[in-house]
């Protein structure tokens, strides 16, 4: 009788096919939920853009960005409490909950100072050099951010993917080489101090990636293990003194204190509620260089889009360097490295639980 063959397969060699191959790496870092939150990052940011453009740009509105700013922060919190009471468990009060989070929130004080510090850093640096050294030093936040990421998570990234990230970032310079190569914004201050400018817009970069890396850490590997929308609702409350130091600061602007406001300057800052909910989301659902490279693409989509409806600038170095940013961010997603485990939840150093914290493991979290 015929003998039929049995051919064994090693599994060792379909795992090996499935850890190098570049479309089964793909698939298993970027699921659904993942890419869902990155796209909806990406839209946001471009929207917010050309909306802020045609705002200022067009309308020639004159409101202060602060205050913008502090209205998003609002609506974060009273959406945030919304959300922390719905999904508490039958019978139990939000009150408590709230007042809870708050008196455990250091750590996003901690975040929200640091963004308070980044904003001074940047004002320093725009009084003491020209806008076009700004925008060429802060395209180095790319790298501060997967550097950070390195020393503070452990992580270690291939070549392929170092070398994606550097010519994202060269390619998002040349990209905006409208804004750094024109006569008029690359004259530095007159009296600027140029040593002074240049310190303050690296310690900038420097802070930017320390906080995303910052920010995943606490959101991931934090013993508490706090929701994303109380993690949200702790950094609105503890923003919300930053910017108004800067409204007082500030004067209130041309047209003082909540003047000039319109009902785009009320879209604008549901769009900033929006993007800093979307940023903690895809921070908890991907990681911060994900992240980074949503908003990079952002930037192609709303020069575009700026280009197309408000006759904003689109060179062909515009072009050469969009289809570059591009390219970048497929040769990161794509690279067939084996991807990162997962963070551990790291273990408390104190022994001794507080009551508050056991009362609200028993009643469950968010």
């Amino acid at each position: 009788p015929n003998r039929r063959r049995v051919i064994k397969t090693d599994h060792r060699d379909t795992d090996l096919l499935k850890k190098t191959d570049p479309i089964m790496v793909f698939k298993s870092t970027m699921s659904s939920t993942k890419l869902f939150v990155l796209c909806l990052l990406c839209c946001q940011n471009t929207l917010f853009t050309v909306l802020r453009r045609y705002s200022q740009g067009v309308l020639k509105e004159n409101y202060s960005k602060y205050e913008v700013l502090l209205v998003g922060e609002v609506i974060k919190i009273i959406y945030s409490a919304h959300k922390i009471r719905t999904d508490l468990p039958q019978g139990e009060k939000a009150g408590p909950k709230l007042r809870y989070l708050l008196r455990r929130s250091s750590k996003m004080t901690v975040l929200a100072l640091i963004y308070g510090a980044m904003n001074i850093l940047s004002f320093v640096a725009l009084r003491n050099i020209s806008a076009g050294m700004f925008t060429i030093f802060a395209q180095l936040k790319i790298l501060t951010t997967a550097t950070c990421s390195s020393v503070m998570l452990r992580r270690s990234y291939s070549m392929t993917k170092w070398r994606a990230l550097i010519g994202l970032m060269m390619g998002v310079l040349l990209f905006s080489e409208p804004i750094w190569n024109t006569s008029d914004i690359s004259v530095n201050p007159e009296g600027g101090n140029i040593a002074l400018g240049t310190a303050s817009v690296l310690i900038e970069v420097t802070l930017s990636g320390f906080a995303s890396i910052y920010f995943e850490k606490v959101i991931k590997t934090d013993p508490e293990q706090l929701g994303i929308w109380e993690r949200n609702y702790q950094l609105a409350f503890g923003s919300m003194p930053v910017y108004v130091l800067f409204m007082l600061y500030d004067g209130g602007g041309e047209v003082g204190y909540f003047g000039g406001w319109s009902v785009v300057a009320g879209i604008l800052a549901l769009l900033g509620a929006a993007g800093g909910m979307l940023v903690a989301l895809s921070i908890k659902h991907g990681d911060s260089i994900l992240k980074t490279l949503a908003t990079t693409g952002a930037i192609i989509f709303s020069a575009t889009l700026d280009h197309m409806l408000l006759g904003g600038p689109l060179t062909s170095i515009m072009c050469i360097a969009g289809v570059q940013v591009i390219i970048s961010i497929c040769n990161y997603t794509f690279d067939a490295s084996p991807p990162e485990p997962p963070l551990k939840v790291e273990t408390p150093t104190n022994l001794v639980r507080d009551e508050e914290m056991a009362a609200l493991k028993v009643n469950g979290k968010s």
